[in-house]
């Protein structure tokens, strides 16, 4: 073989490991590769979904139902929606272009119970003129709830968009915001 039948064999041994779970917000697939979680499905996502992302950023993969591999996600997810866990310490495998994936960086910075608007975000990642760049990231976000995106709202403090609805996004932020202080410690 060359080099690059050997880098293309390589590729297409990638396997992506799947998992569905119950929620107090519905049913979420999540997908995990070696290198950690690297995509997260909300209920009524707005039309991308998991077989899109496979598409996009794992095409040759293969694709197993191995529980095992997203345990770890599965547990903290779960907490976070159950009993308010505040922080994840899940290995994230992110896909994505350089500038999504530095407001992405950005976005695991905005602490428990916070909010910042996108105009906040762009000037962080030193794009201030970038909002509506910020906003398509959000909307890129592959792994929501781990990388808090329901954390940006507009600069008027209207909600601005998200991948599982203005719903759930209200309620998520209700959620963190009710929370004691002394409960965001975890």
């Amino acid at each position: 073989m060359t080099c690059c039948s050997d880098l293309l064999l390589w590729i297409a041994m990638e396997t992506v490991h799947i998992s569905e779970l119950s929620s107090p917000i519905g049913k979420l697939r999540v997908a995990s590769t070696e290198q950690g979680l690297a995509y997260l499905e909300l209920p009524h996502a707005s039309g991308r979904g998991l077989g899109a992302w496979l598409q996009r950023h794992a095409p040759d993969a293969d694709c197993d139902a191995e529980i095992g591999r997203n345990q770890l996600a599965i547990d903290q997810i779960l907490e976070y929606l159950e009993s308010g866990r505040t922080k994840f310490d899940v290995p994230l495998d992110l896909r994505g272009t350089p500038f999504q994936k530095d407001v992405w960086s950005r976005l695991l910075e905005i602490p428990y119970g916070d909010s910042c608007s996108y105009a906040d975000v762009a000037r962080s990642v030193g794009r201030p003129k970038a909002v509506r760049a910020v906003g398509m990231a959000n909307g890129a976000n592959p792994v929501a709830l781990i990388v808090p995106c329901h954390r940006v709202i507009a600069a008027d403090g209207s909600l601005g968009g998200y991948g599982g609805g203005a719903d759930l996004k209200r309620r998520l932020l209700a959620m963190e915001q009710s929370l004691p202080c002394e409960s965001r410690l975890l």
